[in-house]
């Protein structure tokens, strides 16, 4: 919990959480051989940028073979948890930590209808659906380090509630308020970016990267499951795809300078901080459920891995440049928003298994940024080059 810290805390939680990661698998998945063949196999001609990812996935009887529902309900789950968060500013309000937990747990029908020109939600879907994101977030962890991730979101539920009080208080170095348009507490940490990047890095990038594409591989593939038109492994790669986007063709359209298509979360920083392979994002998704089809062991595994390290190498390059918005702002205000989604995103590193990143590495760099009594109000360009240098080494950027 970044609005409480200490720097012997973090120490002995970086200790830790080392301790407990040092016994996790990092072995390459292994994805289970085909003992038969039920699909027409796909030409990988086929797969273009501009192929909708369901378009390929038909069985004999002219069906779709993929499901994206589950996906995609956690995806707006997180928007309207971010939509609510997002309310304290917005609309000058006073947040509830038991909603956001209700919201994260799926809870007490938190979820309410949404319409806006970026999201449309009908509440009463979500709040039967059955799932949730708090079950899955950090879950390719350790039990208790999953259990800590969660814990730290919550705790930040809590610290957006208290912050959200003064709303109408002007920020300064040990007193919570307004900092231009952002929220911050007495340590000038925006709890509303650590919760919206730290789900991108405990949900998106965990639950697709590390369980999904990595150990979700290992599911069935020679049979349909009860009731369904999908394979076990076919369903998880799916759900990975609606987790990333609602739209048929992501980022369809982008160019460098426009991303053009509604993208959210860990699928507009791909974007923003990813030029060189955002738009083979989607082709490697659709080629590799083509594979999946085609029970191409390699094809899947390599589609999988190119996905991985291009959203870990995105989430990288941001952390490293919202370092770089901290030194170029020109007030306390951009200064302080910079450092709310650095921070953010630099927690997120901790799920990047490709480049060997963990909690003991993410704590160590946070702790140097925000280990001094008044946080955000105590950072040096020293500070701030230090952690530059750490996440550009590990990540060879």
């Amino acid at each position: 919990m970044l609005q409480h810290f200490n720097p012997r805390n973090v120490l002995f939680a970086s200790m830790l959480i080392a301790g407990m990661t040092s016994c996790s698998d990092d072995d390459e998945p292994t994805v289970t051989p085909p003992t038969t063949e039920f699909r027409t196999k796909i030409d990988y001609a086929k797969v273009t940028p501009a192929t909708p990812y369901k378009s390929l996935f038909i069985d004999t009887k002219g069906d779709t073979t993929a499901d994206l529902t589950t996906g995609n309900v956690r995806y707006k789950m997180f928007q309207e948890l971010n939509y609510y968060v997002g309310s304290a500013v917005r609309d000058s309000t006073q947040v509830s930590a038991a909603v956001m937990k209700n919201m994260y747990a799926n809870t007490g029908n938190p979820f309410t209808d949404i319409s806006t020109s970026t999201i449309n939600i009908k509440g009463a879907d979500l709040n039967a659906s059955g799932v949730q994101l708090r079950d899955v977030t950090a879950s390719s962890k350790p039990t208790a380090e999953a259990d800590a991730a969660r814990a730290h979101l919550e705790t930040s539920f809590a610290g957006m509630e208290a912050i959200s009080k003064s709303v109408k208080v002007a920020a300064a170095k040990g007193v919570a308020g307004k900092l231009g348009t952002y929220l911050v507490d007495t340590k000038g940490i925006e709890h509303g970016q650590i919760i919206q990047k730290g789900l991108i890095g405990a949900l998106q990038l965990d639950y697709i990267g590390n369980v999904l594409l990595d150990k979700g591989l290992e599911a069935d593939n020679t049979a349909l499951v009860s009731g369904k038109k999908y394979t076990a492994l076919e369903h998880n790669w799916d759900e990975a795809y609606g987790l990333l986007t609602l739209n048929p063709i992501y980022l369809a359209g982008a160019t460098d300078a426009e991303r053009k298509s509604n993208e959210s979360f860990i699928g507009s920083y791909l974007w923003e901080y990813n030029k060189a392979s955002y738009a083979k994002i989607h082709p490697a998704f659709v080629k590799g459920r083509a594979a999946i089809v085609n029970n191409d062991k390699a094809e899947v595994t390599a589609q999988a891995t190119f996905i991985r390290t291009e959203m870990e190498k995105a989430i990288a390059s941001a952390a490293v440049g919202y370092l770089g918005k901290w030194k170029s702002g020109t007030t306390d205000a951009a200064r302080a928003h910079a450092m709310g989604e650095g921070l953010g995103f630099i927690y997120s590193l901790r799920y990047c298994k490709i480049n060997g990143a963990d909690a003991a590495f993410s704590d160590a760099i946070l702790l140097g940024l925000m280990g001094s009594p008044n946080g955000f109000w105590d950072l040096t360009n020293d500070k701030i080059n230090a952690a530059t240098d750490a996440i550009t080494a590990k990540f060879k950027l």
